[in-house]
């Protein structure tokens, strides 16, 4: 786990980010001056996009087959606006409400919403407002766990980099 100066190779990795979120070939040194005309498909507001550092704080985790993340939402102590970005070995990632009501099954097991999503070696995860806040995300890598389409994905090493932004200290 890194915080403060990012690496430079960090640094241009949020440059790409920030290109790849809803600016597309837009190149990202335009600045806090370019408004989103289209908010609601940006998976960040303006203003996080263009704050700057976009991210101060970054972990990467090299994942071998049958290792995963438990259920979780990211720790207050982070801002609003994280991404992962997956490499190496595809995989599913499960989102859950946090703290949602269940819906008791007959045989007393509970069932919450949950919402898989494929991710591709070199998919970028983007998480904010709600999807950041209420949503938990966990990746299941235990065997029989991984399914899309009702086949299992075979499973390889898998390297997650997590970049986030520390909350300004209340001080």
């Amino acid at each position: 786990m890194r915080f403060g100066d990012l690496p430079p190779w960090a640094v241009e990795l949020s440059a790409l980010v920030r290109e790849a979120i809803c600016v597309g070939g837009v190149d990202a040194s335009v600045g806090a001056g370019w408004m989103n005309e289209d908010e609601d498909a940006c998976p960040l507001p303006s203003d996080l996009l263009w704050r700057e550092p976009l991210f101060d704080q970054l972990i990467a985790n090299r994942y071998k087959p049958g290792e995963g993340i438990c259920a979780h939402v990211d720790l207050m102590r982070f801002d609003d606006g994280i991404v992962i970005v997956s490499l190496e070995s595809a995989c599913v990632m499960r989102f859950s409400q946090e703290g949602a009501a269940c819906d008791t099954q007959k045989h007393g097991e509970s069932e919450c919403t949950n919402v898989p999503v494929y991710l591709n070696p070199g998919s970028l995860v983007v998480m904010s407002g709600d999807a950041r806040y209420h949503w938990k995300h966990e990746i299941n890598r235990k065997p029989g766990a991984q399914l899309w389409n009702g086949s299992e994905l075979e499973q390889h090493r898998r390297t997650s980099v997590t970049l986030r932004k520390l909350r300004a200290s209340p001080n």
